[in-house]
């Protein structure tokens, strides 16, 4: 009789990346809820929601009394939400709606008029338009969740911590905002996504990805920190280490170009709006912006319109958005002051004093299929020098010289404090400072909600339960408060970061 084994039970990440779903869509599910009930139980602080002026280019007229669905569904339209859903109906009519990029409009009016078209004669333009965003803000969320996961597991090498980092994600302090008509749900998704693939080796992914993700919002060319820091230490490698100069003019290129197309979208969009309110009118008519010799509209407008500019919230007045903004802030802190106290050496070369072992372990060192297959323990140490010494002369023959490992020793220890870390540690701890010196401090906790650091630390101080148990009662604690406080306060127009 012959018996049959029992096949082998999945890998781990594939039972997470099932949890990784679930919790994404039970947390998208449960925003949504208490969006609808504040809505139903409290009168909103601004109901001009519904209002639609016809655009300036058009002569039709919007219904001044709309349906009760179509009603419920404009409701929403709150805040930087009636920028996002004007431009998708209207186009780019006023200087200040250039302060929001083109993506999320642009995507809001293409299944506006696809998709969701059929509803249109039901409940109207507007309503659809609302509805194609929430749709697309909550199914982008859901995918970047999933590549944060991916993302997580690869830099940490360890599932569990990776999974709990991304529901920490899925249940941030910012929930309501990827809930909402707002570009972070898009930018989340083309940031964590183009991470995912930048340290796998999916560079013609990567650089489509983080370039749109500057399309989303103006801070994803800031992504391409982590071409540079790459690109700098591949140079140092070729030219300390190889002696060869001509190869690390080859990298500083390549990396020079990759870094370009990121901000290329950007820059276009800055200089369409030049186009538009620049070309064509008189020196009496153009706005002072458009005499600088380096007209940059997007600084423009958040100095004009919004004060935004370095010190300026320094106030008295402005104490209770810091103390508002001051829980992400400090877990900002911490989880760079922690990297930096734990590892000085790594932390204060930027990268070019860490050993060996963790340079071929740090994908932002080298770009290759092996990060994967080590996040998931399935190699063996003299498999990982053979795949990494092959992986090495196939880039060489090809002539990837962007993709060349700098050495060729199998990994040292995952998780946090690993050499991996070090560039999303400096981009966050950037972003901090951007936030708490020159922007609205307050949108801090959104600004700094698509940050994985600050999702990889908490998840790593709870790790030890008996040390810091406080500390995760703590964040898990601030979460559903800002949730709570988030879909109450934004949802009825009242003041929320």
């Amino acid at each position: 009789m012959v018996q049959t084994s029992n096949p082998p039970p999945p890998p781990p990440h594939h039972h997470h990346q099932a949890l990784v779903l679930k919790s994404a869509i039970y947390s998208r599910l449960t925003v949504l809820t208490l969006i609808t009930i504040w809505r139903i139980l409290l009168s909103p602080y601004d109901t001009s929601a519904p209002l639609n002026p016809p655009c300036l280019s058009s002569t039709t007229t919007t219904p001044n009394h709309p349906l009760p669905p179509q009603s419920r569904i404009e409701n929403s339209v709150v805040w930087d939400s009636v920028y996002f859903l004007r431009i998708a109906q209207c186009g780019y009519e006023y200087e200040q709606t250039y302060a929001f990029l083109p993506l999320l409009p642009l995507s809001i009016s293409f299944f506006s008029r696809t998709v969701f078209a059929p509803l249109i004669p039901f409940f109207g333009q507007r309503a659809v338009l609302a509805l194609s965003a929430h749709v697309i803000n909550n199914l982008a969320f859901v995918l970047a969740a999933l590549f944060l996961y991916r993302l997580s597991i690869t830099i940490l090498k360890d599932p569990e911590v990776a999974l709990r980092a991304t529901i920490l994600f899925c249940f941030n302090p910012a929930s309501i905002f990827y809930s909402s008509i707002y570009s972070e749900s898009l930018y989340a998704l083309l940031s964590f996504g183009g991470l995912y693939y930048f340290v796998s080796g999916g560079n013609n992914k990567a650089i489509l990805l983080l370039a749109l993700s500057g399309c989303a919002r103006s801070n994803g060319v800031l992504n391409a920190g982590y071409l540079c820091f790459q690109t700098m230490h591949r140079a140092y490698h070729a030219i300390f280490q190889k002696k060869r100069v001509a190869l690390a003019l080859q990298i500083v290129t390549v990396g020079a170009l990759r870094s370009a197309c990121i901000f290329a979208p950007f820059i276009a969009f800055q200089a369409y709006g030049y186009y538009n309110m620049c070309v064509g009118h008189s020196l009496d008519e153009i706005r002072p912006w458009c005499k600088a010799r380096v007209p940059l509209l997007y600084n423009y407008i958040q100095s004009r319109y919004w004060n935004v500019g370095f010190l300026r919230h320094f106030q008295l007045k402005q104490l209770p958005n810091f103390l508002l903004a001051s829980p992400i802030l400090s877990l900002a802190l911490c989880s760079i002051v922690h990297y930096a106290k734990s590892r000085p050496q790594n932390f204060f070369s930027l990268g070019f004093q860490t050993t060996i072992n963790e340079k071929s372990c740090g994908v932002v060192f080298l770009s290759d299929d092996l990060s994967r297959s080590k996040a998931a323990g399935i190699v063996e140490k003299s498999s990982l020098e053979e795949h990494f010494n092959l992986r090495r002369r196939k880039n060489v023959i090809k002539g990837d010289v962007a993709n060349i490992p700098t050495e060729s020793e199998p990994a040292a220890a995952p998780g946090y404090l690993s050499a991996s870390v070090l560039p999303f540690v400096l981009h966050l701890g950037f972003m901090a400072a951007a936030a708490f010196l020159v922007m609205h401090v307050q949108v801090a906790t959104r600004f700094l909600s698509s940050s994985p650091p600050l999702y990889w630390f908490a998840s790593y101080i709870m790790t030890y339960p008996a040390k810091c148990f406080r500390w995760g009662y703590m964040i898990w604690a601030y979460s559903a408060a800002y949730i709570f406080l988030g879909s109450l306060l934004f949802s009825n127009f009242y003041p929320f970061t």
